[in-house]
């Protein structure tokens, strides 16, 4: 999991299955075409060497990638046309020259046209190119913004016409309000046509879903890498660190959807936990300044959140800053007194009374 988030936060290729079992990933290869495998040296069905051997059976262009922690099957793994062999723990700057790799070793008619492109849904609704340009649609009406981003919110569910008129046009007579659907739905189709294909909406027994293929969506991304919370590690700091540079704001900011909001809370609890184990690991590693820095931007979002305040006291301690360690804490309970009428918890009290 933590390999193929890796590869989603590149952009550069899609990832068509993962599999703790040799045999299963070799069924897949045997009724679907791929380009590449990254596959582990010590499995419990049959060792890396041997699976490598049924893959060039099964088709000899497909590049063979090991991802291992013995250095010793090195010279093996080359003499079965492995492109790379990568020791564990995978380093992301490790990763990244392998994607190279792959990238030169794979004809361009195989790459996908649109494959570094991405949907961005935090901040506002846009289009990254893969070459960190935004670009905004020209969406003909508010609806029509509003009715993508609503099927992207679904992830491909189908959604029924009912649920549609309902949450977009509920003032609406309802055969008024069909007629407004079925031209929204006209509208986004012609707007994604450029996409050819790798964006379209489906329509099948009275419902729509948002097709999105081989184009990233910032939000899934987001997701599949908040939903463990592993240790913050040398190995992964800079992966984390470039997940929470996804977040370049909350959840569809500026839009008044109120379908959004749940989310929108969801995914800025994920990114406060997240900027708070970074930081937390940073000041236990002699980077203090950064991580208050850190924290200093995440009480933005979340102006009266304990946790963060727990921290920056800890940090200021570790300056041995202690002028600055109260001036933040009296300005905290102002805040919350001002703002909420209460005062801070006594873990957040107590804590403060230790370090001065």
């Amino acid at each position: 999991m933590y390999l193929e988030m890796m590869l989603l936060t590149d952009g550069r290729f899609q990832v068509e299955g993962k599999y703790t079992s040799a045999r299963a990933g070799l069924e897949h290869l045997a009724r679907s075409k791929v380009d590449v495998v990254f596959l582990d040296m010590d499995m419990p069905e049959m060792n890396g060497l041997e699976a490598g051997e049924h893959i060039q059976q099964l088709n000899s262009d497909i590049r063979i990638v090991y991802v291992t922690a013995y250095s010793e099957y090195a010279i093996e793994a080359f003499e079965i046309h492995a492109l790379d062999y990568v020791l564990k723990p995978i380093d992301p700057d490790r990763i990244a020259k392998t994607l190279n790799y792959i990238e030169r070793s794979i004809p361009v008619s195989t790459m996908k046209t649109f494959g570094n492109w991405r949907v961005r849904c935090f901040g506002h609704l846009s289009f990254d190119d893969g070459a960190g340009n935004d670009r905004q649609l020209k969406w003909k009406t508010a609806k029509a913004q509003e009715l993508f981003a609503y099927l992207l919110h679904h992830r491909e569910r189908w959604i029924s016409k009912e649920i549609l008129l309902e949450t977009l046009w509920p003032d609406y007579p309802k055969d008024k309000a069909m007629t407004y659907l079925h031209t929204t739905v006209s509208q986004i189709r012609k707007l994604v046509k450029e996409w050819q294909g790798q964006i379209s909406v489906e329509y099948a027994l009275d419902s729509y879903r948002l097709v999105i293929d081989g184009i990233l969506f910032d939000v899934s991304e987001f997701e599949r890498a908040t939903d463990r919370e592993p240790a913050i590690t040398e190995q992964n700091r800079l992966f984390y660190e470039n997940i929470i540079v996804l977040y370049r704001g909350d959840y569809l900011e500026g839009y008044d959807y109120p379908w959004a909001e749940t989310l929108r809370s969801n995914l800025l609890e994920r990114y406060l936990n997240t900027v708070m184990r970074i930081a937390a690991y940073d000041m236990g590693h002699g980077f203090e300044r950064k991580a208050l820095e850190r924290l200093h931007f995440a009480q933005q979002k979340a102006p009266y959140s304990e946790e963060i305040c727990r921290l920056v006291l800890a940090n200021y301690a570790l300056q041995r800053d202690f002028a600055s360690l109260s001036r933040y804490y009296e300005a905290f309970v102002q805040l919350l007194h001002t703002d909420l009428g209460i005062e801070p918890s006594q873990e957040t009290t107590s804590i403060y009374n230790q370090y001065v």
